[in-house]
């Protein structure tokens, strides 16, 4: 009935997330080594905060559920959403994903899932009410891209990586704060040795925190271009941003502080920013998809991904 689509994804943006995930691996295994060098129990760590991203790996859906407020829908419940969810579904070539409803007019979305088998798709009340058919499509097309690309294993990697460090600054913080870690040196020393390690955590933590938040930005350009084929129109999804994007700035904040625990995952995030700001955003500046799209679209025009 809907043949799956062929897809060429960008061969830049694919080199530039490689790239970025090879620089997190080096620094972090530098890092590791001059951890272990010191005798610091890193394999500890790492079990304590692996076990913490496996559980929110496995457990993503349903606990972005519960922080969002959103609810499961059935198919007698809301036929046309799973109708068109499945017919792009079918089109990406994955699963049908479960779908779920959030009651708020802030227009969005978003999709989680460790990979197609378990994924989830979620639509707010408002994105439904502002948006047109062709649109929403396009939104939900770029959601389905991210669960299709298993976003969610790139993001649990970067993410272990970074907590991993967070972690240990704070238990280096709380070493000094009583006087040491480790009682088999000299005191002064192991001080002296625990200052130097928090120092270089610190620097570590802000160089791989960026490096996660490059990955995160890519990852949304990349969905907006799979998003786009899934669908076959780049100009309704720009068009869909532009319209998303021109709300928000009116929506009240208490109402996008509801949205506050998805927002990584959100089709625009609930915190626009600009300028240097970017560099610490989970998405990429709406201009800069909205260019893109339109490019692809005037590719596409021409038989050209």
């Amino acid at each position: 009935m809907y043949g799956v689509r062929k897809f060429k994804r960008d061969s830049g943006l694919v080199t530039r997330m490689y790239f970025t995930m090879f620089m997190l691996g080096v620094l972090y295994a530098i890092f590791a080594m001059v951890l272990w060098a010191l005798s610091f129990p890193i394999i500890f760590i790492g079990a304590i905060v692996g076990g913490m991203a496996l559980f929110q790996y496995y457990m993503s859906d349903k606990l972005i559920l519960w922080g969002s407020g959103s609810k499961l829908v059935t198919a007698e419940q809301e036929p046309e959403l799973h109708r068109m969810i499945n017919r792009l579904a079918v089109r990406a070539g994955m699963p049908m994903p479960k779908v779920a409803i959030m009651n708020t007019h802030v227009p969005n979305a978003f999709a989680t899932g460790r990979n197609p088998n378990n994924a989830l798709v979620a639509v707010t009340v408002g994105i439904r009410e502002r948006l047109t058919e062709r649109e929403l499509e396009a939104v939900l097309s770029h959601e389905l891209a991210h669960v299709r690309n298993r976003d969610m294993r790139v993001l649990a990697i970067g993410n272990f990586l970074v907590t991993m460090t967070s972690f240990l600054m704070t238990m280096l913080f709380w070493s000094m704060l009583f006087g040491g870690f480790g009682g088999h040196r000299d005191r002064n020393n192991n001080g002296g040795a625990i200052m130097l390690v928090y120092l270089v955590t610190i620097i570590v933590y802000f160089i791989g925190q960026l490096l996660v938040l490059a990955l995160t930005r890519y990852r949304e350009y990349g969905a907006d271009h799979s998003g786009a084929e899934i669908c076959g129109d780049p100009a309704s999804l720009a068009s869909a941003l532009e319209k998303i994007s021109g709300v928000m700035a009116h929506i009240p904040s208490e109402d996008l502080r509801k949205l506050q625990t998805a927002n990584a995952f959100l089709v625009i995030p609930v915190a626009l920013t600009g300028g240097v700001g970017s560099l610490f955003s989970t998405h990429p500046r709406i201009e800069d998809r909205i260019r893109r799209l339109r490019e692809l679209e005037q590719r596409m025009s021409f038989g050209l991904r």
